[in-house]
């Protein structure tokens, strides 16, 4: 019975115990900004595209940002905004003028057969960050 035990022990395949994939910290991109727009803050760096709540400006233009809260130029060298930073914009390039995605709102009476289902798409602005002047 040992025999059998041990003949057994040995067949089987040894697997390699795989170690979980440390997490690599996201490389930051200097200069970084974070700004305010259309009620939300969003953290941005040179050459990224964003999708912010509609703004009234033609594909092509340009737009300025100044209500910047934080702008970060290095690794240890940054300025915090009370509320805003003094003298930063971000310039962005409109890219297109979009619909995000269909959310569906339902309605129901319980008991009253009545029913209402509406659609709402949120009109969005893509934009492309050009430069990040402090």
């Amino acid at each position: 019975m040992a025999d059998k035990a041990a003949e057994a022990t040995t067949k089987t395949k040894k697997t390699a115990v795989k170690k979980p994939a440390a997490k690599e910290a996201a490389a930051l991109a200097f200069p970084y900004a974070v700004i305010r727009t259309g009620g939300k803050q969003y953290r941005i760096a040179k050459g990224e595209m964003l999708l912010v709540e509609k703004l009234e400006l033609e594909v092509g233009s340009t737009y300025t940002a100044e209500e910047v809260l934080f702008v970060a130029k290095g690794p240890g060298q940054f300025e915090i905004g009370k509320p805003v930073v003094s003298g930063a914009k971000v310039n962005f390039e409109v890219l297109q003028q979009t619909l995000g995605k269909k959310i569906l709102i339902r309605h129901h009476r319980r008991r009253q057969s009545s029913q209402k289902t509406l659609g709402h798409r949120q009109p969005l602005t893509r934009l492309i960050v050009k430069d990040i002047t402090v």
